[in-house]
């Protein structure tokens, strides 16, 4: 496949990309700063697509730069997942698909925030497991400590915190809806 035939099969990739994510072309634009009509005209193959607007589109999309131009397999079926660093925290995205429910595996640092935090309210439901360590999750005028093995599940309209209490790492997976940038869980108290 020549260079032209590689630079005309990137629109209809493009297209297909965001319809089976179940984005417009206004929300694209929105997360990638690039107009409309250039996404229109990408998608049609009516512009070629320059490495900056494709490597936007990459991270939107959460893929790998080689899916948009379909580069040849490599042979390696590892999905490389790129580390956050937001809070004094580590989000490591397990899922790859914007938009709608995303996982991640959370590491917070011993001692985590090294203070104790004010609980916040909004709206949402969010879940959590604890794979290691221990996390102390404030929830109304509950304080519990969840270990290995235990989940979280609560309403994030009543207030809400989290700690790491221990001075060694805890490690947690999470499932964040739409809104996506806080961690959100919704749990009850352990029966007595």
């Amino acid at each position: 496949m020549d260079l032209d035939d590689v630079l005309q099969s990137v629109g209809p990739r493009l297209r297909a990309l965001r319809q089976e994510r179940g984005a417009t072309l206004t929300q694209l634009s929105s997360s990638t700063g690039i107009s409309v009509s250039t996404l229109s005209r990408l998608e049609s193959g009516q512009r070629k697509p320059t490495l900056e607007l494709l490597l936007l589109l990459a991270r939107a999309h959460q893929v790998q730069l080689d899916e948009l131009i379909d580069a040849p397999v490599t042979g390696d079926p590892r999905v490389h997942m790129r580390p956050i660093k937001r809070h004094g925290m580590t989000y490591i995205p397990l899922s790859r698909r914007p938009g709608g429910v995303q996982a991640f595996k959370q590491i917070h640092p011993p001692h985590w925030p090294g203070y104790e935090p004010q609980q916040q309210v909004h709206e949402g439901y969010e879940w959590l497991y604890v794979l290691s360590g221990r996390l102390r999750l404030l929830l109304g005028e509950h304080d519990v400590i969840l270990t290995p093995g235990e989940a979280a599940e609560f309403d994030t309209r009543t207030p809400h915190a989290f700690t790491n209490p221990d001075g060694e790492p805890t490690e947690i997976l999470a499932l964040f809806g739409p809104q996506g940038e806080r961690m959100h869980v919704r749990a009850r108290p352990a029966a007595r």
